[in-house]
């Protein structure tokens, strides 16, 4: 993709991320600015690829945000605004409504950070998902669980991954877990506990469709492995599996009716062990967090950030074309760990392609072009990181930076 003439770019990022996308989008000759807090001042960003860097103590007081974006738009035009984490989408769909910039609006960014608003879309749409009532109404939630027997499970509305998630497993722990929540109460919802196999796709989006897309599956559902202390494992599966097309099929008709005209997103679906169908679990309209760029990376040779990053500035698809992916196998292994500075010296795997390197942690992707020996590496490993390696804490209730 050719350089264009310079835009004005925004970023917001309440987490340390996307130094790819910001490195691409100045390589495309863009105006870098980037909106962040304070406590992450120190953290490395590429400070090379940024024009204008900004910080503020609380990026949740959208207050304060917008006068703080407005005020430098008095001498910076500021043509497109991004969201770097799940936690800014909201933020980002604000100042673009308030200042009449394009991209997506307060509605569609619900559908991408409200877990009520996806659980009613797809309600709506005919896409099958588990049930589910806000927690509101308190004879609404009687009747609920009247009808859909325990475990249940209570979800913050606008939390990320398994954070703030609580499995419930009768009436009476039910109630005082809700009278727990005090005035909060109606910022979560209910949903019926379905076991099964868990997938995220991960796809490119321009124009209301995906140009790229790739199908993996967890080797635990996420929720297990934050409250169950478990290790995070997740596989790329051959993209012509049935689960594959299926899931294909399902991912693009998410991203039609949510409405998502262009970016990137991540999709969970889960296939229930009792019929076998796939249910809608929740989508994002952001990369996937955990490395998981990386893995698919791996296996297709393709960079989400710096591909959302072209999108971004793309006017339509006949100025962007999304790489050939390499058809390779992928599989990601991580965990926490016990030791401050772990040693995975002991991993000689030709196959290994990325180490993680952060304290207290263990994280290792292979790349392989036959996806049987992908699960054979990292069911491997995962015994092995529990054994040299693992160390679980509590799944938590408020997001960590």
């Amino acid at each position: 993709m050719s350089k264009t003439s310079e835009k004005c770019v925004l970023c917001i990022a309440s987490f340390f991320k996307g130094k790819t996308f910001l490195r691409e989008l100045r390589q495309l000759g863009c105006h870098v600015m980037l909106l962040t807090g304070e406590h992450l001042l120190r953290e490395p960003w590429p400070r090379e690829a940024i024009d204008d860097l900004h910080a503020l103590p609380d990026l949740y007081n959208l207050d304060h945000v917008i006068y703080s974006v407005s005020f430098l738009a008095r001498s910076q035009a500021i043509d497109v605004i991004v969201a770097l984490d799940d936690f800014d989408v909201e933020t980002a769909a604000r100042l673009r409504e308030h200042l009449r910039i394009p991209g997506m609006g307060d509605t569609t960014a619900r559908y991408f950070r409200d877990k009520l608003a996806m659980r009613m879309q797809a309600q709506d749409r005919g896409i099958r998902a588990p049930r589910f009532v806000h927690i509101l109404n308190h004879m609404q939630i009687k009747a609920f669980i009247q009808t859909v027997p325990a475990p249940w499970v209570l979800k913050p509305r606008s939390q990320a991954s398994a954070v703030g998630i609580k499995k419930l497993y009768d009436e009476e722990e039910l109630w005082r877990t809700i009278d727990s929540l005090g005035d909060q109460q109606s910022f979560n919802l209910l949903e019926e506990f379905i076991p099964g196999d868990v997938y995220h796709i991960d796809s490119i989006v321009l124009d209301h469709s995906p140009h790229f897309t790739a199908v993996s599956q967890y080797a635990s559902p996420p929720l297990d492995v934050a409250h169950g202390g478990g290790i995070f494992c997740t596989r790329t599966i051959p993209s012509k599996s049935k689960e594959a097309r299926r899931l294909i099929v399902l991912n693009e008709k998410i991203i039609r009716e949510f409405g998502l005209v262009k970016g990137v997103t991540h999709t969970e679906f889960i296939r229930s062990k009792a019929d076998g169908h796939f249910y809608f679990l929740e989508t994002a309209a952001r990369v996937g967090g955990a490395h998981i760029a990386e893995l698919i990376e791996a296996a297709s040779g393709i960079n989400l950030w710096r591909e959302w990053a072209r999108i971004e500035i793309a006017d339509t698809t006949t100025h962007y074309q999304v790489p050939e992916s390499n058809g390779k196998h992928a599989g990601l292994v991580l965990t926490l760990a016990r030791q401050t500075e772990p040693d995975t010296s002991d991993y000689v795997d030709e196959e290994i392609c990325w180490r993680l390197e952060k304290g207290h942690h263990v994280g290792l992707i292979v790349k392989s072009g036959r996806a049987n020996r992908i699960r054979e590496l990292t069911e491997g490993y995962m015994r092995r990181f529990r054994k040299d390696f693992h160390a679980a804490l509590p799944a938590p209730d408020e997001p960590t930076h």
